[in-house]
């Protein structure tokens, strides 16, 4: 796709249908629907019943956590009426909060899901390193006041990279069966005064990528040396580990799937990155078993083998 490309118009869309959502996290529990207060799967079920004129039911690729943002969620739902690329976007965004919006609608296979359908998750966590703290920015990053050495930090996140047990970076209620996760990369870089963790693997454990970060930042000051994170991982014990980084600075900017889905490419974000060019899929997926068993497999299959 194209920054410009136009929405269909004549062509009715129904079945199962794949969408491309951006939300803003600061004001939401969570994606996950919950009675007591305002999430993301809420808002969006609320608006497509709405132009389906009927109850609409969505699956999401991952669930962010209260005030987690995201540029690239992907979401999908079985469709009660037929209506038109330009019906199905435009029609959600009308009536969808003004920190939720809908990027793309899709025709999907009835084998695809948004989760269980997924090859690799990407988060970036976004950090803004200098001594004033931010004004226009103070919703999607965190700022960090000390100096930060990138290239140390880069350095220590490597122990990370490939699959481990994330036992010392998972929630204390983490409810996952396995603390195994498969990590493709992880990499520190500086873009001025911006600090950015971009970090993509198979999933993610509750509040893993924030464990990593705040592990990462007590390297950047100073606070830890190049090992620790190898030896926290290494102590498979969270009660050992470092302090969780604030939800804010962290942002959900990919999923990817099979090729033969043909879902529509867009540039990462969050907007502050977008100077960096890079658009979703350029990076190659690691060989695994589960990639394996998810790339053209029905979801049957899926769900009765992966992990």
């Amino acid at each position: 796709m194209t920054l410009f490309d136009r929405f269909d118009e004549t062509s009715p869309l129904t079945g199962r249908l794949a969408m491309g959502i951006e939300y803003d996290g600061s004001g939401y529990c969570g994606f996950q629907r919950l009675s007591h207060a305002a999430s993301i799967q809420g808002a969006l079920e609320q608006a497509l019943s709405r132009v389906a004129n009927a109850p609409v039911q969505v699956h999401a690729s991952g669930r962010t956590d209260s005030g987690v943002h995201a540029t690239r969620q992907v979401i999908h739902f079985d469709a009660p009426a037929s209506r038109s690329e330009k019906g199905w976007v435009f029609g959600a965004n009308a009536n969808l909060p003004r920190d939720i919006a809908v990027h793309w609608v899709k025709a999907v296979p009835d084998d695809f899901h948004s989760r269980l359908s997924a090859l690799a998750r990407r988060y970036r966590y976004v950090l803004i390193n200098q001594l004033n703290p931010p004004v226009l920015e103070r919703a999607n990053v965190t700022w960090c006041r000390d100096p930060l050495d990138v290239d140390v930090m880069h350095r220590a996140a490597q122990a990370l990279v490939g699959e481990n047990d994330f036992s010392s970076f998972r929630a204390a209620g983490c409810r996952s069966k396995t603390p195994w996760r498969h990590m493709h990369f992880l990499e520190v870089r500086r873009h001025g005064p911006l600090v950015v963790i971009d970090i993509q693997g198979n999933a993610f454990l509750h509040h893993m990528i924030r464990n990593i970060a705040g592990a990462l930042l007590s390297v950047g000051r100073g606070a830890r040396d190049e090992g620790w994170l190898a030896r926290l991982l290494a102590l498979k014990d969270r009660q050992q580990g470092d302090v969780t980084a604030p939800a804010r600075g962290l942002h959900f900017v990919d999923v990817r799937y099979d090729d033969a889905f043909d879902l529509p490419r867009e540039p990462l974000g969050p907007g502050l990155l977008l100077s960096t060019g890079e658009w979703t899929g350029e990076r190659p997926i690691p060989d695994s078993r589960m990639v394996r068993l998810r790339r053209g497999r029905p979801r049957r299959i899926v769900e009765e083998g992966a992990t």
